[in-house]
This record gives C-alpha cells, structure tokens and sequence, in this order.
C-alpha cells in the first residue's frame, strides 16, 4: 500500500484504479518472491576443522617438483601454482614465451614418469 501511496500522484487515469493497484500489489509479491530466493541460507553450525583434518599434500609428487632441473621447476610451478600465462612466467625466468611453454611440457613430462598414479 505504501508504494500506491507513493505512485498516486503519478496516476494518469483514475478510472482504472482498481487494475492499477492489483498491478502494484502483483509486482510488489513478485518482488518479495526474487528477493526471498536470492537470500543466503544459514548453514548451522559449522564443523571446527584442525590442522590434523587439512587435506595432505602428496610427498611424492612435491618430492618429484624438488627434483626436476631449475627452470622447469620455476616454470611448472608458476603454471600451476601461481596460474600465470607462459608470457608472464617467461618474463619471470629470463627466457621467450615459448621457452616457457618449453620448460612446463617438458617439466610435465618428467613428473608423468616419475610419479605413477595410485
């Protein structure tokens, strides 16, 4: 009622007032139905999680990355750590975008033959 009251001075034509106020009232509901979906739910109480519940990382994977010869180290590393393009990881090791490129393929490959799926 209030946003009626509020649009009233704007009403052009009083002789539809009726349709006119079903109008507000129907887009007011519909309103205040998006609104409601769009709202968060609580979730409750949230589980304490301690270091012992963190997700491990897989030595023998990181044991290989410690191996594997400097830039494609550097280069596997920023690739998928860091999520840097091969431009942006080729700046950061001295060398072309393609070199890059270079050094995470052959990097990769390393780590496919030294690490074998469990």
């Amino acid at each position: 009622m209030v946003a009626a009251l509020r649009a009233y001075p704007r009403l052009q034509d009083g002789r539809s007032l009726r349709g006119w106020l079903f109008t507000i009232a129907h887009h007011k509901v519909l309103d205040h139905h998006r609104a409601t979906a769009r709202r968060a739910v609580p979730a409750g109480a949230l589980p304490d999680r301690g270091a012992d519940d963190a997700p491990s990382l897989d030595d023998d994977l990181w044991d290989a990355v410690a191996q594997l010869p400097d830039k494609q180290r550097g280069a596997v590393t920023l690739r998928y750590l860091g999520d840097l393009p091969y431009t942006d990881i080729g700046e950061a090791l001295g060398c072309s975008e393609a070199a890059a490129r270079q050094n995470v393929r052959a990097g990769l490959a390393a780590l496919r033959q030294e690490v074998s799926p469990r």
